[in-house]
This record gives structure tokens, C-alpha cells and sequence, in this order.
């Protein structure tokens, strides 16, 4: 039997950084962000000096969702949100358009076409 202070997991590593150092002690992004909201890289756009957490979070957050971008840099979405809202603030990413109730039939209709195209490409 494995003691309780030994995960059974032999991958398991504890984060050796805590969150709030990766935040600057921020708890909230200064963007509303959804975690099915999807992101894109904005094109052209120099990236500055990032720490390594934003850099990292800067690399796999294009065409995913802010769920995805968490999983993938195994980061808390609250610490993700903090750091998108960075990358949103310095112009680096952007939030991809999704339906409201406001949203037209345009707009709708435009949605499901860029959807159709994204998984005829996958």
C-alpha cells in the first residue's frame, strides 16, 4: 500500500511555482473570459519580453478554447484567464466571436460555415 503523502502515479510531479507568482498575486483577468471562449494569435503582432508561464500559454492558445489552453500548460484556468487577459491586453490574441442572443442570422450562419471549414480541414 502507498503511504498518503506518495501519489500513486509515478508521473506526478507537485507544481513547484504557486500561482500566485505566475499572476503577480492577481485573481482575476481584467477580460471577461469564458472557458469555451475560443482564441486566435493576432497576425502580426510582435510578442515583448514574456515570462515563461505567457510565453507558454502564448504558444498553444491559437484555434483552442481557454479550457484547452489550461489542460495543455497544466496551469488552473484561473491562473490561464490571468495570463490571457495579458495576451488579450497587449494585443497579442484575441477572443474569436461566438453567438449571444444578439447575435444575427448572419452572424450564426457565418459561425456554423467556420465550423464546417475547421473540420473539413481537420
Amino acid at each position: 500500500m502507498t503511504p498518503p503523502h506518495e501519489p500513486e502515479d509515478e508521473g506526478y510531479r507537485p507544481r513547484l511555482i504557486r500561482s500566485y507568482t505566475l499572476t503577480a498575486g492577481r485573481t482575476a483577468a481584467k477580460v471577461e473570459l469564458a472557458m469555451e471562449a475560443t482564441l486566435r494569435l493576432q497576425a502580426g503582432a510582435e510578442a515583448p519580453a514574456l515570462s515563461p508561464s505567457a510565453a507558454q500559454v502564448l504558444e498553444v492558445c491559437d484555434r483552442r478554447s481557454v479550457a484547452e489552453v489550461s489542460a495543455l500548460t497544466k496551469m488552473p484556468i484561473g491562473v490561464t484567464r490571468v495570463l490571457l487577459g495579458d495576451l488579450i491586453e497587449q494585443g497579442l490574441v484575441r477572443i474569436q466571436a461566438t453567438i449571444n442572443d444578439s447575435t444575427s442570422t448572419d452572424e450564426r450562419l457565418e459561425l456554423i460555415e467556420r465550423t464546417l471549414r475547421g473540420l473539413r480541414n481537420y
